[in-house]
């Protein structure tokens, strides 16, 4: 039974095509695949060619650049 209660509330994962991360950040498919290759943005492949990717991890590649108070 305890094993039902912590499955119902363990939010589910979130995974985007390469195509759907690039076009909500800006960023080519290209780029987000020459992370994967650098190890810096992990992937998860799902079947032959199929990757998937983290929204999250996709996020985390983006650093805020600090402005200088004028």
């Amino acid at each position: 039974m305890r094993a039902e209660t912590h499955a119902q509330s363990a939010t589910p994962r979130r995974y985007e095509t390469l195509a759907a991360a690039a076009e909500r950040t800006g960023m080519s498919t290209r780029t987000l695949r020459r992370r994967i290759a650098d190890g810096s943005l992990p992937a998860y492949r799902s079947g032959g060619r199929m990757l998937r990717v983290s929204p999250d991890d996709v996020d985390h590649l983006l650093q805020r650049v600090p402005s200088v108070a004028v």
